[in-house]
């Protein structure tokens, strides 16, 4: 009884000891736990995951242009044997303009139906097959961006896009290297394929530059995240101190009109009443004369008018007639004495500079240099 009491005592000290025992959190950095390794990928999903297969047929259809018609034609066998690898139907109306798939009871993936969807939508938007057919892939995806209500003016909307696309496609194809992603613009839709962090990148710098704002701002504060993200020190910091600040330099001024009206200073009482015809031909004295005496001021007025167009007209007529005035006559003037040329001392200047060899010293200055000669032999 003593060995059973005593070996019960010890059981129950073993169970209180391994409770009391916690166990110890790892001393792992949040950045490692966020970070997905090198090199993982999400398995992808089998026949054996979904056994049974789906419940319902699904199934979707979209049109397309008539210019993508003949393009289509060519690659629908090919959309036809990609698609039949999931084991989803495709078929072509070229009479009504569309294309549609639809699932069969042989797919067992739920998801590939969106994913042919968007294939075929892609396929509508003027994307080759190579590209579009990557959407059926597990870690790519795509977008339609819709671009054409965002500008009213179709002259602007023009230039925009052509700057989403550059000089000779430039523009493009850096926004392609940075993002990872294929972008196609067609009409009035911009169609990207890639990753999903890459699509989030493509939109926000599609929708800029339709808001005027030059894509080549987004592209260089994506050169910049991209050098960050090599740093694995950066990760787990802001990197707002490290991109660019952009200031809208174009500030909209507000149209002043030409012609400014200036507001009379405000008072209480009301403006004087305007005088009537009556007030102001009793002022006047028009009022209290006869019906034939104002007949005969009407006339009287009338007449000093025409008389007074009358005398504008002649005038008018008569300055034709005016001759018009002469301009007087300039007589030359005689040359003044003051100005003669001497002839004489013109003669006697030519006849020394030929006498005078060109770089040879003057009479003064021989006679100088000669003394100097002397002076130097005597001292010698």
């Amino acid at each position: 009884m003593a060995s059973s009491s005593s070996s019960g005592q010890a059981n129950a000290e073993g169970k209180s000891e391994f409770r009391n025992k916690k166990p110890k959190p790892e001393n792992r950095d949040e950045s490692e736990l966020l970070t997905v390794p090198d090199g993982w990928k999400e398995p992808a999903f089998s026949k054996e995951d979904n056994p049974r297969g789906l419940l319902e047929e699904s199934s979707f259809a979209t049109l397309f242009p008539k210019y993508r018609e003949a393009y289509l034609k060519e690659c629908w066998p090919l959309v036809q044997k990609a698609l039949n690898e999931h084991h989803v139907n495709a078929t072509l109306d070229l009479i009504e303009g569309s294309m549609t798939v639809c699932t069969t009871k042989k797919t067992f993936d739920p998801y590939i139906i969106i994913r042919a969807r968007d294939l075929i939508k892609l396929l509508a938007r003027s994307v080759s097959f190579e590209q579009a057919v990557r959407i059926l892939q597990d870690d790519v995806a795509c977008d339609i961006i819709k671009i054409g209500s965002l500008v009213r003016n179709k002259e602007r909307f023009v230039k925009r896009r052509q700057r989403l696309i550059g000089p000779k496609g430039s523009t493009l194809k850096a926004l392609e290297l940075l993002t990872n992603c294929y972008i196609m613009v067609q009409g009035n839709t911009v169609s990207a394929i890639g990753p999903f962090s890459g699509l989030k990148e493509v939109r926000k710098v599609v929708l800029d530059t339709m808001k005027n704002i030059h894509p080549i701002y987004n592209i260089k504060t994506l050169m910049i995240k991209r050098e960050l993200a090599k740093d694995s020190e950066l990760r787990s910091q802001s990197w707002e101190r490290f991109l660019p600040q952009f200031k809208h330099k174009n500030v909209n001024k507000r149209k002043e009109p030409k012609k400014k009206t200036v507001k009379k200073e405000y008072t209480p009482f009301p403006p004087p009443q305007p005088e009537s015809q009556i007030d102001k031909e009793l002022a006047s004295g028009e009022y209290f004369l006869k019906a034939s005496q104002k007949k005969r001021q009407k006339m009287e007025a009338i007449k000093a008018k025409q008389a007074e167009a009358l005398s504008k007209r002649q005038e008018e007529r008569n300055k034709a007639f005016i001759p018009p005035k002469e301009k007087p006559v300039v007589k030359p003037k005689e040359a003044s004495t003051e100005n003669k040329i001497d002839v004489a001392a013109i003669k006697e200047k030519v006849k020394k500079a030929k006498n005078k060899k060109l770089g040879a010293l003057s009479a003064e200055e021989v006679k100088l240099k000669m003394e100097t000669d002397e002076k130097k032999k005597k001292k010698k």
